[in-house]
């Protein structure tokens, strides 16, 4: 086993509206020559949080009522353009644990689950309402049952899907690969010496 069960994560809610929000907006591609993903937090959508003399754009990321945001929720095809793994690395570094949207793209999706960021599927018109929510009350506590594949926000539940090899993953502790590889040692070692590795 690798890592922690992930069944539940809860946290205030940050929503970042719009459709095809690619990776290149999620951490430009400028910030990409770090030397250690810790740095890619402070980057997280950087051209559209801030303008090019530094000044905020008044982005949801940086107001004070979403500061220490852990769930963020966004639109249909969250993800979407390069495969880079600085994009995962800036959401998790940025302090956010979750990610809510209509649909994901897929190799952000499998960075996501490596990394033990959960991302679920909400329909539009739930994602309307909780964002609507969070707008009333910044302060709600959002909370995602993996286990239970449902969203609750106060009084309200709602359902959502969640890749079925993923949720499994995050159940059970091994979605980090390298983590399970690691956690073999004895068995790689058996194998080796059975197939005559030096």
């Amino acid at each position: 086993m690798s890592g922690n069960v992930i069944n539940k994560i809860s946290g205030k809610g940050v929503y970042v509206k719009g459709n095809d929000i690619d990776t290149d907006r999620i951490i430009p591609a400028r910030f990409l020559k770090c030397v250690t993903f810790d740095e890619l937090g402070p980057a997280l959508f950087f051209d559209e949080r801030f303008d090019t003399e530094g000044n905020s754009k008044n982005h949801p990321l940086d107001r004070p009522e979403h500061q220490g945001a852990e769930v963020l929720i966004s639109d249909a095809n969250f993800g979407c353009g390069s495969s880079r793994e600085h994009a995962p690395q800036a959401i998790q570094k940025f302090g956010l644990k979750a990610v809510i949207a209509e649909s994901f793209a897929e190799i952000f999706h499998g960075n996501c689950t490596t990394l033990g960021i959960p991302c679920v599927m909400m329909k539009k018109a739930d994602r309307d309402e909780l964002a609507a929510e969070i707008a009333r009350d910044p302060e709600t506590e959002i909370i995602i049952d993996v286990e239970g594949l449902k969203v609750i926000c106060g009084n309200n539940i709602y359902s959502v899907e969640m890749k079925a090899s993923a949720r499994e993953a995050f159940l059970a502790a091994n979605y980090d690969p390298l983590d399970v590889l690691m956690s073999h040692g004895d068995d790689i070692d058996a194998t080796a010496a059975r197939l005559g590795y030096a």
